[in-house]
């Protein structure tokens, strides 16, 4: 398909209001199939789903963040079920007991509202006010595309990224165990390989995403927490102080002598998640099954589909792309 040049990056020259008009802007952008067969289009030079678009421009224009929200954010399949029960459970603990948790009997993302793929897809203009505070909301947009009262406020931003490798088996996988449409047609392995490299995937560049929350915590640390997932795997128990801290809510040293924190983090493991019987069964919008953000959430899995050839060259664009920002991944 030809390139068409894109518009600025400016939710405030997007109308949302009428379909005519959103529809025309559409027309004018570049657009491609991603691997797993969903339309993408090319803005602000991100590859959104094109469901997900209009969703996204009614966010920019219409919402309004509170100093006291708490905005997660992240790349598909990088942690985001994982941070979305750690977080709800840190700003709730003095709401619900452990044994008493929401997450006891409701998916992590019921709990924890996606912006695009949830409040706004449904109205383009909904009325949050009502949310007791702290609101904690999620994202897949990149830095560059949040609404502008997110950067502007004194809300939090909580970002989790994960290794590209495992990023794109854990994504691949999730595709494949969920009916996205009649007209979405996979392809194999080795071409969704190919297009991730060069940039072509839900939310992509990925290389584009990290870099620009991983830049947004180095010039401003006390409004982006930047974390990793293997971080996460590694030394749960620092992270979770960690959050705790960033969001507000640290935790005393009396809970952390009754042990909270271990509570906490064994509610919200993957191994306490996943043999949840809500998490085994149903679905969000009659589309994603519970269970199939609960696979084997492990650091390395990547080695079981991609070829050390496939690995090299992931190795090297990264280097490349990471170049000078100090950013490095543990694979």
């Amino acid at each position: 398909m030809e390139k068409k040049e894109e518009p600025e990056c400016s939710c405030a020259e997007v109308d949302d209001s009428s379909k005519d008009e959103f529809q025309e802007l559409l027309r004018t952008l570049e657009q491609r199939v991603n691997w797993d067969g969903l339309p993408l289009v090319k803005y602000c030079g991100c590859w959104l789903l094109v469901m997900l678009f209009r969703p996204i421009i009614a966010a920019q224009n219409h919402f309004k963040a509170k100093d006291t929200d708490i905005i997660l954010t992240t790349m598909p399949k990088s942690g985001t079920t994982w941070l979305k029960a750690l977080t709800f459970s840190i700003a709730n603990r003095n709401v619900f007991p452990i044994d008493q948790s929401p997450l006891l009997t409701s998916n992590p993302h019921m709990l924890v509202p996606f912006l695009e793929l949830n409040i706004y897809k449904e109205q383009d203009n909904p009325d949050l006010e009502t949310i007791p505070s702290p609101r904690i909301f999620s994202t897949h947009m990149h830095f560059k595309m949040l609404p502008d009262s997110i950067r502007e406020t004194d809300c939090r931003i909580i970002y989790i990224c994960r290794n590209p490798l495992d990023q794109l088996v854990s994504h691949i996988h999730f595709s494949s165990q969920n009916n996205f449409g009649k007209d979405a047609d996979p392809v194999a392995i080795d071409e969704a390989f190919d297009m991730f490299c060069q940039g072509i995937n839900s939310f992509g560049p990925f290389w584009d995403h990290v870099l620009g929350y991983w830049n947004a915590h180095l010039e401003n640390p006390g409004k982006v927490l930047f974390l990793k997932y293997e971080d996460l795997k590694e030394d749960i128990t620092s992270q979770v102080k960690k959050i705790a801290e960033f969001m507000g809510f640290p935790f005393s040293l009396e809970e952390e002598e009754q042990g909270m924190i271990d509570q906490i983090s064994g509610l919200c493991s993957f191994e306490s998640l996943s043999n949840l019987t809500v998490n085994k069964r149903g679905d969000i919008n009659g589309i994603l099954k519970n269970s199939s953000f609960f696979r084997k959430g492990q650091v390395g899995d990547w080695t079981n589909y991609l070829t050390p050839a496939m690995a090299e060259r992931i190795k090297k664009l990264m280097d490349s792309k990471f170049e000078g920002s100090g950013l490095m991944f543990n694979t």
